[in-house]
């Protein structure tokens, strides 16, 4: 008899406990109660009977829903195992990159040998034993490829961000990008040009809106071409900041901190960078070698000392320095002003005066070594004469006595002239010419005017009492 679920009770089993197996699929049509075996099935025709073997009539309903709930349960189970298979993937990726990303080296070696680390990484392994039916194979074959695709792009997503923060942080600009960001600093420097033209015109900082009303911009585009050429200088002086240091290297030593050469050095490179022209097929860092070069000497003239010096003397000084250390390797000894001035064909009184100039100043609130700490320079130095108080009166006597006489000899012209030309007054002295434009006249009538009036001062006699003065 071909029936579709069987109920039997076992011979090793409590008749109180029936086994219940499932031979085959479930039943399509309704039935009432289960169908026992032939044996059973003549033995069942009273009720006692059926009670003692301990058969209890169960639904249809019953039976499909324990089934349905046996094949929840295995689905169940395989969707964990599934799920316990990727999270173990993804977290040796996650320890992959926390490891191996503070180790990736900018070089192109570096790059082939994180292809290989990447081929290192953990395979996931499922078990086959799961389960043996061609759906579980097929999900564990598509759960594989799913791994496979997530690891090739974690792959090319790290290799791309590693390529990217290497070409912007230490490879130089490419020809395209060097022509874009010099654009960007010319148009900053317009923009910076008509700023300054604004704040001279209105003796005031000019807001964004009245310096975007100036350039004839929008105020949304300005404040997208001030952030563009903002990056623009950042990506540039980043760049090519090795460059600089290598410049600035070489100039150690003479007053200025390598921080401050460099500083330096970044602002001539953006000098350079505005007047870069790409048309003339020369390299950015080619034209800007000259202009950080340029921008470091000047820093060192104007600002390595307390005291300035003229370009044209710091020159003068570079090459009496030179000089005398080529002279000192030579003779074994200091070298004299005369043997310096013959070698570098300079007059010894130049070389006296550079040697002065170059001298370091000293504070006078300094204190010497051999007074330990009780008095400054500044107490122990004398004074110039002129804070004297004997000196002070005799100067000033002798200015009253010489404006009386140039007000009794001279006319109030020749006086005024006189006054203008020495600078008899205080001011600084003045030229002919100077004093032509103040009264109006030619420069030869006021030289005619000023040997007049000291051919008077010559023959009068009152001069002889301003003799005392010369002592």
């Amino acid at each position: 008899m071909a029936s579709s679920n069987v109920c039997s009770s076992s011979s090793n089993r409590s008749p109180h406990l029936p086994s219940i197996s499932f031979y085959c699929s479930l039943p399509t049509k309704p039935s009432s109660i289960l169908i026992l075996p032939q044996p059973l099935l003549s033995q069942s025709s009273s009720s006692s009977v059926s009670h003692k073997l301990g058969l209890i009539p169960v639904s249809d309903d019953l039976i499909t829903t324990t089934a349905n709930a046996v094949a929840l349960a295995n689905a169940a189970l395989q969707a964990a195992k599934d799920a316990a298979s990727v999270s173990s993937s993804q977290t040796s990726l996650a320890s992959f990159h926390e490891t191996d990303a503070t180790t990736f080296d900018n070089d192109s070696d570096n790059e082939v040998s994180v292809l290989s680390d990447w081929r290192c990484l953990p395979v996931v392994v499922h078990d086959s034993s799961v389960s043996n039916t061609d759906s579980s194979r097929y999900r564990r074959r598509k759960r594989r490829k799913g791994v496979h695709f997530f690891e090739v792009d974690a792959r090319n997503e790290y290799l791309e961000k590693s390529r990217s923060s290497r070409s912007s942080s230490s490879n130089y600009l490419t020809a395209k990008e060097e022509a874009e960001f010099s654009m960007d600093l010319k148009e900053g420097a317009r923009l910076e040009a008509a700023r300054n033209k604004l704040c001279d015109t209105r003796k005031e900082e000019p807001t964004i809106s009245e310096w975007a009303e100036a350039v004839g911009m929008k105020r949304s585009s300005l404040e997208r071409a001030i952030l563009r050429i903002s990056q623009s200088r950042n990506r540039i002086t980043l760049s090519y900041r090795r460059l600089v240091v290598s410049i600035a290297t070489a100039y150690q030593g003479r007053g200025l901190s390598l921080q401050d050469l460099v500083q330096e050095g970044s602002i001539g490179l953006l000098r350079g960078a505005e007047r870069f022209d790409p048309g003339k097929g020369f390299k950015l860092s080619t034209y800007v070698y000259w202009w950080i070069k340029q921008a470091i000497i000047r820093a060192i003239e104007q600002k390595s000392r307390t005291i300035r010096l003229p370009g044209s003397m710091c020159e003068m000084v570079a090459k009496i320095a030179k000089t005398n250390t080529a002279l000192t390797s030579k003779l074994g000894r200091w070298p004299t002003y005369e043997e310096i001035a013959d070698t570098a064909g300079i007059d010894v009184s130049v070389i006296r005066l550079a040697s002065m100039s170059n001298r370091t100043p000293i504070s006078l609130d300094r204190t010497p070594p051999t007074l330990h700490g009780c008095v400054t320079l500044k107490e122990i130095i004398p004074g110039p004469d002129e804070t004297r108080p004997e000196t002070m009166f005799r100067r000033q006597q002798m200015k009253q006595n010489l404006h009386e006489l140039l007000k009794t000899t001279l006319t109030e012209r020749e006086e005024f002239v006189l006054y203008l030309h020495f600078g008899l007054n205080g001011d600084t002295p003045k030229s002919c010419d100077e004093i032509g434009r103040v009264l109006h006249l030619s420069r030869e009538r006021v030289r005619q005017i000023r040997g007049f009036a000291l051919a008077k001062l010559r023959d009068a006699s009152a001069t002889d009492n301003l003799g005392v003065y010369a002592l």
